[in-house]
C-alpha cells in the first residue's frame, strides 16, 4: 500500500521525502512559493555517499518511484494525508500561515512525526510526571501545540547531518553523516501500523541495486530520541561561543574530558526522566562520529548570521534539570551565551 505523507520543511525534510519516494510512497513538501515551484518543476535531489563507495550518489526525485509535489502553507489541507512530517526549525512554527496550517493539523487528528530537535511539546506531554507548564518558556510559540493531542505526535532524532549548500538550488540536500532516524512509538496502534510499514519500506528500498544509508528505526521507548540531547548540548550549542563560531568537533575534542562530562550529565537528566540507559548512545560512538563534523552546527551559523530565535534544547534540557533539582554550570554558562548573543541579534 502506497501512503502520501505531507512534510512541513523541504530542506531537511527532503531527505525524508527522498527514502519515502526510493519505498514508493508519495510526499508533499510545505514550503515558500519559490521552493515550492523550484520542486514542481525539476523535483529534488540529495547527495549521500553510501558505506564504502568512492563516490557519492545523485538521488533525484525524477528516478524514484514514489511522486513529489510542493504546496505553501495556505495550500495544503492534513486530511488529504496519512501522515504528517514535522521538519521545519522550531521557531518558523509561529509564524502566521505555518501556524494556520497546524491548527488545521491538530484539528485533522492525523498522526504527526516530528524530525526537529525541539521535540514538540505535546510529545512532551507524553512522558509521564512531566510537568510541561515550566518548559513552555522554552518555545518561541509554545501555543502553536495547545491544540494537539499528545497520542497523536511521537519524536524521532534527526541523527542524520544535512544541509543545503549555499553553490546550490533551493531543491539540493548534501547529506554529510548518513545515519538512521530512530522514531518513538505513537500511542495509538492504527498509527504505528503507519509507522512500522513506511519504516520497513524503507529498509527494503534500493536505489540502482544499492541499498543507500538512513533508515527509518522504530522503537518502543519514548526516551529514544531524547539520546539526541547529549550530542546537542556537547557539540551543537558548545559551536557557539563569545569569540564566534566554531565545528562540531573542535567544540568537542578541545577538551575530550569536559566533552565526556557534559555528554554522561545531559544523559542522567534523561535517565531520571525515565530512560534507560540502553536508550543512550556511547560517548565514545559520538565523539568518533564528532570528528568528521568539520563545520559550526545549524544553531550556531543562525546565530551568527544574525538568527533572533533557533531551537533551544539547550534551554530546554536546562529547564527540565531544575525540575529534578540537577544544576551544570557548564550548561549554564553555554545557555547565557547563546541568550546574550539572541539578544544581540533582536537589539540589532
Amino acid at each position: 500500500m502506497s501512503y502520501k505523507v505531507l512534510i512541513l520543511g523541504a530542506s531537511y525534510g527532503s531527505l525524508l521525502s527522498t527514502k519515502l519516494l526510493m519505498a514508493g510512497h508519495n510526499t508533499t513538501l510545505v514550503c515558500l512559493p519559490e521552493e515550492a515551484e523550484l520542486i514542481n518543476n525539476e523535483g529534488t535531489i540529495i547527495r549521500i555517499t553510501r558505506r564504502g563507495a568512492p563516490d557519492p550518489d545523485l538521488i533525484h526525485s525524477s528516478d524514484l518511484p514514489g511522486k513529489v509535489n510542493a504546496l505553501t502553507p495556505e495550500q495544503a489541507d492534513p486530511h488529504d494525508y496519512d501522515m504528517i512530517g514535522l521538519a521545519m526549525q522550531e521557531p518558523q512554527f509561529g509564524a502566521p500561515p505555518v501556524w494556520d496550517l497546524m491548527n488545521r493539523i491538530a484539528s485533522s487528528g492525523k498522526p504527526c512525526l516530528s524530525i526537529m530537535n525541539m521535540p514538540p511539546l505535546a510529545y512532551l506531554k507524553r512522558i509521564p510526571g512531566l510537568d510541561t507548564e515550566p518548559l513552555r518558556a522554552c518555545y518561541t510559540e509554545p501555543r502553536v501545540w495547545d491544540e494537539f493531542d499528545p497520542d497523536n505526535i511521537t519524536l524521532c532524532s534527526p541523527d542524520p547531518q544535512a544541509f543545503r549548500p549555499p553553490e546550490e538550488k533551493l531543491n539540493f540536500l548534501h547529506v554529510g553523516l548518513p545515519t538512521n532516524f530512530k522514531a518513538a512509538k505513537f500511542a495509538k496502534p492504527k498509527h504505528n501500523e503507519i509507522l512500522n510499514t513506511l519504516a520497513s519500506d524503507i529498509i527494503a528500498a534500493r536505489y540502482n541495486g544499492n541499498e543507500i544509508p538512513v533508515k527509518l528505526k522504530v522503537h518502543e521507548s519514548l526516551f529514544i530520541p531524547m539520546a539526541k540531547w547529549s550530542m546537542l548540548l556537547t557539540g551543537n550549542y558548545r559551536a557557539i561561543t563569545e569569540e564566534g563560531p566554531r565545528s562540531i568537533k573542535d567544540a568537542v575534542h578541545s577538551d575530550i574530558q569536559l566533552s565526556e562530562d557534559i555528554y554522561f550529565w545531559v544523559d542522567s537528566v534523561v535517565q531520571n526522566m525515565g530512560a534507560d540507559s540502553s536508550d543512550q548512545v556511547p560517548f565514545e560512538k559520538y565523539s568518533n562520529a564528532a570528528k568528521s563534523l568539520l563545520k559550526p552546527s545549524s544553531a550556531a551559523r543562525s546565530v551568527f548570521a544574525g538568527a533572533k530565535n533557533i531551537e533551544r534544547v539547550d534551554k530546554l534540557v536546562q529547564a527540565i534539570a531544575t525540575s529534578l533539582e540537577m544544576v551544570n554550570p557548564i550548561i549554564d554558562d553555554n545557555v547565557e551565551v547563546v541568550d546574550l548573543k539572541l539578544e544581540e541579534n533582536c537589539k540589532k
